[in-house]
């Protein structure tokens, strides 16, 4: 008898080392399907909606090359699995395991599936190891990451990535929603020009800047990552957050470029360094599965009576890049633009909203959460945390990132800062980080009107230190 498979895609946007897809097409007919979830999952920010779009776009042209197409549904995941199941005559169902708050949702189609007589079938495909496999010496997932990312090392490579399909099975007619009928992508504004010149969502643009990457950049990773001026990050984080590669892929390709030529072999440095990047991902899951609500409450109960300021002035003049500290509004207007920063220069806003203007952490992991391509719930609201220092292993309140001098580190020749705030562009470069020192000549000269064509800091970085310091007093009574 001729069997039938459903695969259900989620975060894993890919035909390569796709575990769940790789025994789906053991059956004799397939159907892919992609559900907009409405319930149980945390809703995509406005730049998410937008790579999610073009992703789901690649995927289907991916499959429709091998005779497959992707059925999209919107509504609650864990009626239309099981219903569609039903309608197309599956005997099995597969998908690759999510962590977290969408567990309890693949827990309930599971049992759906199992009160209909269908098999459901799971694969790990998400991180490299998955949260069992990681533990301290309580059982449970380290709560810092040094020994967690010990053990991580200790527990080996993961498994080597698998190769997507050489042969597929037929598929059934089936009717599915229009793409466009999602409304993921802006129009009336289209604020998404900058991302299509700067992204290529798909798994085929996740594979070129994974070479791209392991080719160039992650030879001086560990120094040129540090850097706003140069090109060092992997940009490789909305493709991860959408699974159109896979974390096993990437630490793969990053390890096999140690057996490159002595001349083309990027440093062992910067290789470790960049894998320790990739598994502080892994962390991250871990955390938002030990702790669902990691992005609306602390981790550490004592900020939950840290006198957060509720003004908005300053709040506002954050999220538009106008507060006076270029690299600050640089950085918050590449933001804006692609829907991305350099992971440095999240730190520096992040510290920036919470420290100097005593902002509620969650207004800007919300702000982030709408604008970042690469919003993933278990990232995003962990580094929120750690920055704020109301998570675990978490930067202490009192570590004040100063905007000038990180300016003067991140970008001394001040590049970043001319190509994201124009209008103070024709400074020296002394006076990029501060353009308040330059002397009233130096700023006629370069066309600059403090307060006018650029604000004034809208706080002192001292005064607001003490007031920083001062908070973190009067919550912790020391």
């Amino acid at each position: 008898m001729a069997s039938t498979a459903l695969l259900w895609f989620r975060d894993d946007l890919r035909l390569g080392d796709n575990a769940a897809l790789r025994a789906a097409a053991g059956a004799d007919a397939l159907v892919c399907l992609y559900v907009l979830e409405e319930e149980g999952v945390r809703p995509l920010g406005g730049a998410s909606q937008w790579w999610l779009a073009n992703s789901l776009r690649a995927l289907d042209a991916a499959l429709r090359e091998k005779g497959q197409k992707l059925i999209l549904r919107s509504g609650n995941a864990a009626e239309i699995v099981p219903a569609l199941a039903d309608e197309i005559g599956a005997s099995e169902v597969f998908w690759n395991r999510r962590y977290g708050p969408a567990e309890k949702i693949d827990g309930q189609v599971t049992r759906a599936l199992k009160q209909r007589g269908i098999e459901a079938k799971t694969f790990a495909g998400a991180l490299l190891h998955e949260p069992d496999a990681i533990k301290g010496s309580t059982g449970a997932a380290p709560k810092i990451f040094a020994p967690f990312w010990k053990r991580l090392r200790a527990a080996g490579d993961p498994p080597a990535p698998i190769r997507a399909p050489s042969k597929w099975p037929s598929t059934k007619r089936v009717a599915s929603d229009d793409l466009a009928d999602w409304s993921l992508e802006p129009t009336k504004p289209d604020w998404a020009g900058d991302m299509r010149d700067a992204w290529a969502p798909g798994e085929d643009g996740a594979r070129k800047r994974l070479h791209a990457f392991v080719d160039g950049a992650l030879s001086t990773y560990a120094d040129s990552r540090e850097r706003a001026d140069r090109d060092g990050s992997s940009r490789l984080s909305p493709h991860l957050r959408f699974g159109e590669v896979s974390p096993t892929q990437v630490w793969h390709a990053a390890k096999h470029a140690l057996d490159a030529p002595a001349k083309e072999r990027p440093s062992p440095a910067s290789v470790d360094k960049f894998l320790a990047e990739l598994a502080w991902r892994d962390f991250a899951h871990h955390q938002l599965r030990a702790y669902p609500k990691i992005a609306d409450e602390n981790m550490r109960d004592q900020f939950d009576r840290f006198p957060w300021s509720e003004e908005r002035k300053g709040f506002t003049a954050w999220t538009r890049g106008q507060t006076g500290y270029p690299l600050v509004d640089a950085a918050m207007r590449h933001l804006w633009a692609e829907g991305w920063m350099p992971n440095r220069l999240r730190m520096l806003t992040a510290s920036f909203l919470i420290k100097h203007l005593l902002s509620d952490w969650r207004r800007g992991e919300k702000w982030f959460w709408d604008t970042l391509v690469d919003a993933d719930p278990a990232n995003n609201p962990t580094n929120w945390q750690w920055v704020a220092g109301s998570g675990i292993d978490s930067a202490p309140y009192f570590r004040i990132f100063n905007p000038v001098t990180q300016s003067e580190k991140a970008d001394p020749d001040g590049d970043y800062v001319r190509k994201w705030v124009p209008e103070i562009a024709k400074l020296p470069a002394q006076f990029l980080t501060a353009p308040w020192e330059a002397s009233p000549m130096e700023l006629e000269e370069a066309g600059v009107r403090l307060g006018k064509t650029y604000p004034e800091p809208i706080v002192d970085h001292k005064e607001a230190r003490e007031r920083a310091l001062g908070a973190l007093k009067k919550m912790t009574g020391k």
